[in-house]
Formats: C-alpha cells, sequence, structure tokens
C-alpha cells in the first residue's frame, strides 16, 4: 500500500488549529478512567419526565419521525415553542417563518454564526464564555473580542463600560449568554437594557443564548433579550429541551427571531445536520405544554441541589461564588493554596475522586481564569452529597 503523501500544509483546517479535543471529552474520561464522580460536564444523571420519553416512545412506534422530518422542525413542535415564548415571555412568534428546530443549542449557536459572519466581522463575547463559540467564530472566519465577566461581591459581573468600548466599526455582531455558563450568572434588567440599547446604538445582530431559562433561581425569572425596545427584529434568541427536560442526548434545541433572520440560519443549517431528532420532536413539543407546576419543581429541585453542593465546597475550603441561574457553580481554589485550575482539575480525581472543569478553558485571557473551576449540579442529591465528603479531605489533608 503506498504511503500516505506529504505536504507542508497541516491537515486540519488553520481556522481550528487553536482547538484541540475539548474539555469535556479529557475529563470526562478521566473521571470513567479513576472511577470518579464526574461533576465535570453538564448532564443529568437521571432522565427527565416519564411521560415526556413516554411521548417518544409513541412518536418511534407510531412512525412519526422516522424518516426525515421537515427541514424547519415538525410543525408540533414549532407551535409549541411559539406557544412557549408567549406563554411564558409575551413574545410572539410565528411557528411557521420565524421558528426554526436545530440538532442542540450547538448546532444553533454554529449555524446562526456561519449565516450571520463574514471574514472579518468582530464578534464581541462576554468570556467566560461556552467553548463552542469561539470555534464557531473561527469557523466563520469572524474576530472574536472578549468582555470579561470579573468577581464582584461573590459573583461574577459584567463591566458596561468595558463592553461598549470592546464595539468597533468591524462589530457585527453581540454574543450573549444569560443566564451565564459556567459562572451562574444571570445579567440583571439594567444590564440586559444596556445592551439592548448598544445594540440598536450602532446597529448590531445580537445572538442570544437562554438554554437555561428556566434555572433562574430569583423570583424575577428569565427575561429575554428580544422582549427589549429595538430587539426584536436583531435577535437570534436560541433555547434548548436538554437543559429543561434532562434529556440532553436528544439534541432538540431551536431558533426564534424574525423572519429574514430564521431564513439565514436556515440557509446555514440545512448544509449541517439539515434534519435531526425526528421522533423526539414530538416529544419535546409535548414536554413544552407542560403545566407551571413541572417549571416550578424543575427550578426548586435544583435550587436545593445548588445549596448542597455549594455547601460542600465551602466546608472543603473553596470560595464559591453565588449561582443566580444555571446548574454550575464556579470556584475559586486559591484559599486550598491552589493557583492552576488545570492542574487541580487533572489532580483532583486521584485527590479526591471527583471530576471538574478548569474554567480557563473558556477564557481568550487565560489568566484571568486561571484560579477558577467550574462544577456541575444536575446530579441526585446522593451523589452530591458523596461528591461534598470527598472534596472535604482536601481541607483536611490542606
Amino acid at each position: 500500500m503506498a504511503a500516505m503523501t506529504s505536504t507542508a500544509r497541516p491537515l486540519l483546517n488553520r481556522r481550528l488549529a487553536e482547538f484541540g479535543t475539548t474539555i469535556f471529552a479529557e475529563m470526562s474520561a478521566l473521571a470513567l478512567r479513576t472511577g470518579s464522580i464526574n461533576l465535570g460536564q453538564g448532564f443529568p444523571d437521571t432522565d427527565g419526565p416519564e411521560e415526556v420519553r413516554e411521548a417518544a416512545v409513541r412518536a418511534l412506534r407510531d412512525g412519526r419521525g422516522n424518516q426525515y422530518p421537515p427541514g424547519p422542525g415538525v410543525p408540533e413542535l414549532r407551535t409549541a415553542i411559539a406557544a412557549h415564548q408567549q406563554r411564558h415571555y409575551g413574545l410572539s412568534y410565528d411557528p411557521d417563518t420565524e421558528v426554526l428546530v436545530t440538532a442542540g443549542a450547538t448546532e444553533a449557536i454554529a449555524a446562526s454564526l456561519l449565516a450571520l459572519l463574514e471574514p472579518g466581522d468582530e464578534v464581541v463575547a462576554l468570556e467566560p464564555y461556552y467553548d463552542s463559540y469561539a470555534a464557531c467564530i473561527a469557523m466563520a472566519g469572524g474576530t472574536r473580542v472578549p468582555v470579561t465577566l470579573r468577581p464582584h461581591e461573590s459573583a461574577f459581573r459584567l463591566d458596561l463600560d468595558e463592553l461598549r468600548a470592546a464595539v468597533t466599526d468591524r462589530t457585527r455582531l453581540l454574543l450573549v449568554n444569560t443566564p451565564h455558563n459556567p459562572t451562574g450568572t444571570v445579567l440583571t434588567r439594567e444590564e440586559l437594557t444596556a445592551i439592548a440599547e448598544l445594540a440598536v446604538e450602532r446597529d448590531l445582530l445580537v445572538v442570544t443564548d437562554e438554554v437555561y431559562e428556566h434555572l433562574v433561581f430569583d423570583d424575577a425569572g428569565h427575561l429575554p433579550l428580544a422582549s427589549l425596545p429595538g430587539m426584536r427584529e436583531r435577535t437570534v434568541t436560541i433555547g434548548s429541551s436538554g437543559k429543561t427536560f434532562s434529556f440532553t442526548g436528544w439534541k432538540v434545541g431551536w431558533v426564534t427571531a424574525a423572519p429574514a433572520l430564521v431564513t439565514a440560519v436556515r440557509s446555514a443549517k440545512q448544509f449541517l445536520t439539515y434534519v435531526s431528532a425526528g421522533p423526539f420532536q414530538y416529544a419535546v413539543a409535548e414536554a413544552l405544554a407542560l403545566p407551571d407546576s413541572y417549571f416550578a419543581a424543575f427550578r426548586e429541585d435544583m435550587r436545593a441541589k445548588r445549596d448542597l453542593l455549594a455547601a460542600g465546597l465551602a466546608d472543603a475550603g473553596f470560595e464559591v461564588f453565588r449561582t443566580a441561574g444555571t446548574y454550575f457553580i464556579t470556584t475559586d481554589i486559591r484559599p486550598l493554596g491552589e493557583s492552576d485550575g488545570f492542574a487541580f482539575c487533572r489532580s483532583l480525581p486521584e485527590r479526591a475522586g471527583v471530576v471538574a472543569i478548569p474554567n480557563a478553558v473558556f477564557y481568550d485571557h487565560r489568566e484571568a481564569g486561571a484560579p477558577f473551576v467550574r462544577f456541575a449540579f444536575c446530579k441526585r442529591r446522593e451523589v452530591l452529597a458523596e461528591a461534598a465528603a470527598r472534596l472535604k479531605g482536601l481541607a483536611v489533608r490542606g
């Protein structure tokens, strides 16, 4: 067999050269190898509502979605998404022209950025950010401009002056995430209003990742950016069933936006997966119609799990930042005499039998995120209690 021809040019597209295997894959493999409790990757360790799972089984058996579903998503799900936005936020969307179903929020992010960016466009994103943001901006040929959320009074806060200063004549788009992964920050009405005013003033598009919308732990609840003045026509809102209904493997997400924006995103999406998750789309349509009591109970369960793990982390000697939304807690490891989050997370399985994620992987300014480590609390309470007990040994040995 002939040897592979060598070339001077690397095989991997140079836009992706800085991105290796995701930290989630690395740390989940480490959890398996060491038998550690995996509080790194954000997936629940129990399934969501039984009636939703049965709805998927019923769709499979009835032959709904077993062949290619419509490109924009099955009509039942698009209608359910529009009804969800109206019911929870008073936002009216046409299910035929303003809703697009995607293969999870990750594809929604990719399709949005590939559709809306051209080489040289700048994207202002809140740092730290979910790792696919950087990769998708790179694949689109854009330039990411991070604005760093910084610790302030036990939480991470956005500096609005820094955000405004980051916008230039080359800025095309603001990429916003609230509730925010990994910090657990929920942007306030005042912060969102300032973002909206900046977008209108500078005529910017906004892609807003709101997948943790039903995990806001204060009484005010989630405020969609698209609901603010001047924002509906310039905002692509991304949602996800996985985070709300605990079926992350189904990969059913969506985009809601004005018709021209949905058309643009769909033009890119059709060349990615084209379609996906046919039977699951019908099940998610039923899930979105669950009563308010489901969403309230889901939020309260996660709040209790947050409090359980936060107390355990504090007892172990971490500085614990307040989680206002999502199912993640960010901690500072410096009180434990540590400063390198990567080294700490790679040694933690052997030291304590627990896996976490170093926040620095979510930063362009790696030094800004170096001492911060993220833990996921979307696990059974007994698992969180055991993890807390194992981590307490760090403080004892310290």
